[in-house]
């Protein structure tokens, strides 16, 4: 029995089919979607125990507060129309009241800068609503977790941890290009290859997510916004994420210190996190109902250790063309990192699985 969208599920272990997917995220899942409702067979192959890849949150009851990405914006289409689709309710990033900025001394200014996300759309429940909606519409049985894959053949065939062998006709290796560099080929693919995979950065690998839960968010009430930036951290940049089902408050922020000086540091950066909170948003701030934090470069099925390096801007992604054609097309990338036009969001991981579905089906 596996555990699939909240259900307990007997999984047969089909050991032919036409495309696997290799990654269980937002665009695995997307990309299974397309094959699904166009009748093509497929096998999703995640490491994970669970779904959802990057797509992450932490749970009180009802409420659900993202630990991977939070946002998404007008003008990207895909995450409009599967959020229509489903229908999930949107709602925009609070924005409302003056920002706040902590210095070097930790001194607390406001009002000296603008909400950064005003204008961003997030999902009630949190984005893996959307994960979950898409998984639900999905055979249980062309679903397998705890599927960790260490080596692929031209042929084309993918071996698991287990030891199964999965047979197909293609294989979309729908997770980070750093992490797909990492496992094993045969024939070995071309070093150009490899180092197109190895270069193109992780989005999101070498961040770390703190979110702290109260009973309201009783920063609104002082006229704050809960946007705060930070020059003595550890939280470099904060926002409201508070859950608007159930009106929990919470502050998150993603972590300025580098992932080698915070490995095995998880419990000293929650606890300074907290502190830091109180120095900018008062007393109030000092004893949440709740704290989650997620460390991704810690998570070798998202990150490798490329990624712990980190990113000064947003990368230039896209599909090189060194990876395109590999094994006469039969092993093709599908993760956000080699989006054309939306690279690194979770639009691109839309537009990626939607161009691949596009050619797997033209190709029947």
């Amino acid at each position: 029995m596996r555990l699939i969208c909240g259900r307990k599920v007997k999984i047969s272990d089909p050991m032919n089919t036409d495309v696997i997917i290799v990654g269980g995220g937002l665009s695995g899942l997307a990309l299974a979607d397309h094959l699904h409702r166009a009748g093509v067979d497929y096998l999703v192959l995640e490491a994970r125990t669970r779904l959802g890849g990057r797509v992450h949150v932490g749970r009180i009851g009802d409420a659900a507060f993202d630990l991977g990405p939070s946002w998404f914006w007008p003008g990207q289409p895909r995450m409009a129309a599967l959020v229509e689709r489903f229908g999930l309710t949107v709602f925009d990033q609070y924005s409302d009241g003056r920002l706040s900025f902590e210095d070097e001394q930790g001194d607390v200014h406001r009002g000296m800068g603008y909400a950064s996300m005003e204008g961003s759309y997030r999902i009630q429940g949190g984005i893996i609503a959307l994960t979950d909606a898409l998984a639900a519409g999905l055979d249980p049985q062309k679903i397998k977790t705890d599927a960790g894959v260490t080596t692929l053949r031209d042929g084309v065939e993918v071996v698991l941890q287990n030891g199964d062998i999965i047979k197909g006709k293609q294989v979309i290796m729908a997770l980070p290009p750093r992490v797909a560099a990492g496992l094993a080929y045969e024939p070995v693919l071309p070093a150009g290859a490899l180092d197109a995979m190895r270069t193109r950065p992780t989005w999101m690998g070498g961040q770390a997510k703190f979110v702290a839960v109260y009973d309201r968010p009783f920063w609104r009430e002082k006229g704050l916004s809960g946007d705060a930036m930070s020059r003595r951290g550890p939280l470099g940049e904060i926002h409201d994420a508070t859950d608007p089902k159930t009106g929990l408050g919470a502050l998150f922020g993603f972590v300025g210190v580098p992932a080698a000086g915070r490995m095995g540091q998880g419990e000293v950066v929650k606890s300074a996190a907290v502190a830091q909170l109180g120095r900018i948003f008062g007393a109030q701030a000092l004893t949440p109902k709740q704290v989650f934090y997620h460390d991704w470069a810690q998570a070798v099925e998202t990150a490798s250790d490329l990624d712990a390096q980190p990113m000064n801007g947003h990368p230039f992604y896209g599909l090189p063309d060194v990876l395109s054609g590999l094994w006469e097309s039969r092993l093709r990338m599908g993760s956000t990192e080699v989006a054309a036009q939306f690279g690194g969001f979770l639009e691109g991981a839309l537009e990626i699985a939607e161009n691949l579905a596009q050619d797997l089906i033209a190709d029947r």
